[in-house]
């Protein structure tokens, strides 16, 4: 079932700026992973915080599971990694880059990995772990929709009692 701003589901990244004159091709609704490669991530406050390094899908479920976006560094070297759930994602067809739903403080703070040392991506406790960091709720949860991010007042997620 289609909910307009939640994705499928309410799994997927959402979609502003959709011009179909503009834009040859079967996008933005599908499009090839390798295309997005490179893509900018805005935060929600405009910064560039990254850039599209991978895109993960979950196998067995056929779900787009997270973005890996390569943050900070220069050229690829001393960058951080973070894996960002697919759902917390707003591809912004328009300019062309994805808009992650935290500003770039957040991002800057987010959990992140070295490019050599990557986690178990199937881990589900980490993988849930990310999740609450980004105000979303797993992809394979019964309720994959998002979690409300402009709420006044709402406070960090918690992960084992600590906020993160």
């Amino acid at each position: 079932m289609w909910r307009q701003g939640a994705g499928l589901d309410g799994g997927g990244a959402s979609i502003v700026g959709r011009d179909r004159s503009a834009t040859p091709g079967p996008g933005p609704e599908v499009m090839a992973a390798s295309t997005l490669g490179g893509d900018r991530v805005l935060s929600s406050d405009g910064d560039e915080v990254g850039k599209v390094k991978e895109i993960m899908l979950d196998v067995e479920s056929g779900c787009i599971a997270y973005m890996v976006m390569s943050s900070g560094g220069f050229l690829g070297i001393g960058d951080k990694l973070l894996a960002v759930p697919w759902n917390a994602l707003t591809l912004d067809a328009a300019r062309k880059c994805f808009v992650i739903a935290l500003d770039s403080e957040r991002v800057k703070n987010a959990p992140g990995f070295d490019k050599g040392e990557w986690p178990s991506m199937a881990d589900r406790t980490w993988a849930s772990s990310v999740h609450q960091y980004y105000g979303r709720q797993p992809y394979w949860s019964n309720d994959a929709a998002s979690l409300p991010l402009d709420e006044p007042g709402r406070e960090p997620p918690e992960a084992g009692g600590v906020k993160l």
